[in-house]
């Protein structure tokens, strides 16, 4: 009872901040789709944030049903011909004034920008909240200066000394230290050629991540790399730099496919087993980093509904039926094939992808309520 009790305080105290990020996310996500729909003449029934039952709606001057429902965790744009939340048309009976405004009666051009509309929402938005934050805000960086190098690591018989200035890994500029910290998190046991600045000169230095396995403070299992360079903490090492509002959106765009490429990476090393698939997480997982994000302040507020509004929108485009990416596939099949695929093919295909997702929904918040479990009994 205490395990369901702390359970239960967990989600009341981390849920309400969540569901509000995940409320905004959702809700551009699918404005995108509603607005693109609109735009190809497609006529929208309803609207909705959160599955299930609804706890209140109102219909707008189109006929459009705007609903909240009480399962928070999604949501769907609904079209007049749709058999389902998940844009799966069937044989239903319309009148020609409502087959005009049928999604599955538009060209398939059509129904692809109105799928990839909804990751697009997600990818400006994040776009939008980095660039407003760089334009505003400015550029918090740590250079990438080495402040003291650890004894037998990586670094050491690498030739690191105090006072290097690393400038490029493998060809790749790093400005900040955060750069170093992803490039070699993720490079255990890969060889890096590092370009080191010392009084003055260019040197380079080649050494191999050692690979590092720690528990963060939910309890989750994660391996990254290490070579053995601390940095400077100090206040006066970290320094603003602003920058132009053209730039600040260029870094916005960078910021986004950064987040992308960083779960492409993530999920390339769980694959591997390089990482521990008990670090994926569920709502439970997200909702204490949003807590725990909100009490930073305002701006890591920002950047964190970027970041999850970035990895929405890449999530929703894997080629997976159910998922955008799955009807965008189709649809690229139709085009080739001049033809839809058939209506057998195209369920087989999302009861696959609805499987699928709900295997790893299992699996997730199991890992949730284990990591729990753990930190309660002070186990694994």
């Amino acid at each position: 009872m205490d395990f369901l009790a702390t359970l239960a305080g967990w989600i009341w105290q981390y849920g309400i901040m969540f569901l509000l990020v995940l409320t905004l996310v959702v809700f551009v996500h699918e404005l995108g789709h509603f607005l693109v729909a609109r735009w190809c003449g497609v006529t929208v029934k309803t609207f909705s944030i959160g599955f299930g039952p609804e706890i209140f709606g109102f219909y707008d001057k189109y006929g459009t049903r705007w609903r909240f429902a009480w399962i928070p965790l999604g949501g769907y744009v609904k079209f007049i011909d749709d058999e389902n939340a998940s844009s799966f048309g069937g044989e239903k009976k319309l009148s020609p004034a409502e087959r005009a405004g049928s999604f599955h009666g538009k060209s398939v051009g059509a129904r692809a920008a109105v799928v990839a509309a909804g990751p697009i929402a997600n990818f400006i938005l994040a776009i939008v909240l980095y660039s407003g934050l760089n334009a505003t805000v400015g550029l918090h960086i740590l250079p990438p200066l080495v402040d003291a190098v650890v004894p037998n690591s990586p670094a050491e018989r690498g030739g690191f000394k105090a006072g290097d200035m690393i400038v490029a890994i493998n060809g790749t500029k790093i400005e900040r230290f955060d750069d170093l910290q992803r490039i070699v998190g993720s490079s255990a046991g890969d060889e890096l050629s590092f370009t080191v600045e010392r009084d003055g000169k260019d040197l380079v230095l080649k050494a191999t991540p050692s690979i590092d396995e720690q528990r963060d403070a939910m309890g989750r299992t994660f391996r990254r790399g290490l070579i053995g360079i601390q940095r400077a903490v100090a206040p006066d090492k970290v320094r603003t730099q602003h920058v132009s509002l053209p730039e600040a959106v260029m870094l916005g765009f960078s910021e986004t496919y950064g987040n992308i490429t960083q779960t492409l990476a993530g999920l390339r090393d769980i694959v591997t087993r390089r990482q521990s698939a008990e670090q994926m997480g569920g709502p439970i997982m997200m909702a204490e980093v949003t807590a725990k994000v909100a009490e930073l302040g305002l701006e890591p507020m920002l950047r964190w509904i970027a970041f999850i509004s970035a990895n929405i929108g890449f999530l929703n485009l894997l080629p997976i039926p159910v998922l955008d990416g799955g009807h965008l596939m189709f649809y690229a099949f139709e085009a080739i094939r001049r033809k839809p695929a058939s209506e057998r093919l195209q369920q087989m295909g999302f009861q696959v992808g609805l499987a699928l997702l709900m295997m790893l929904m299992v699996f997730v918040n199991f890992n949730d309520i284990m990591n729990v479990w753990r930190r309660l009994t002070g186990t694994g």
